[in-house]
């Protein structure tokens, strides 16, 4: 499985928001970011206080992708 932070992203456009901004208000360090970037692994942990910052569910801000799917 790979992981998609497409929705993520998608998100911070329809809320004005920068990365940036997450970042601070998530309190996350600049690597996390770049991993998220990457749409690399992060830990849970991270991915709950993005929610949190957000004010939505871990499924709006992410997706699981088959193998057999992903690019």
């Amino acid at each position: 499985m790979s992981i998609s932070y497409n929705k993520l992203w998608k998100l911070l456009v329809d809320k004005k928001m920068s990365k940036a901004d997450l970042r601070r208000a998530a309190g996350i360090a600049p690597n996390t970011m770049t991993k998220l970037n990457r749409d690399e692994e992060v830990s849970m942990t991270v991915l709950v206080k993005i929610c949190t910052a957000l004010n939505v569910n871990i499924g709006e801000i992410m997706d699981l992708i088959p193998e057999n799917q992903a690019e």
